[in-house]
């Protein structure tokens, strides 16, 4: 399990809000295709398709704030968000349609 793994077990369990990494919870907002603005210390995260703005701040020690934690694991269950790749598409290409091809003979 790489480390991104074990972090969204951590912020999906709710066990450990308060020990919740800023840094770490902005990378995986970015992993997931939030846009991010920053605005003085606020950092501002919009997805298409994501009704919701979510804004984070640092708390202490670099650690984001619990009630934060709480509304990005709300939106990560509310949306279905995950890191796993979609399925990729299967392109099948069909053969041209063969013409009847007729010549015509010399007399």
């Amino acid at each position: 399990m790489s480390q991104l793994e074990k972090f969204v077990a951590a912020l999906l369990s709710g066990q450990s809000d308060r020990n919740i990494d800023f840094a770490a919870l902005c990378g995986l907002l970015l992993k997931l295709d939030f846009a991010q603005r920053i605005k003085g210390s606020h950092h501002i995260f919009t997805r298409e398709g994501v009704e919701e703005i979510i804004n984070l701040q640092s708390g202490t020690g670099g650690q984001a704030k619990p009630y934060q934690v709480k509304q990005v694991r709300e939106l990560l269950q509310k949306y279905q968000l995950s890191l796993k790749p979609a399925p990729a598409l299967k392109v099948v290409v069909a053969p041209p349609p063969q013409e009847s091809i007729r010549l015509k003979r010399k007399k």
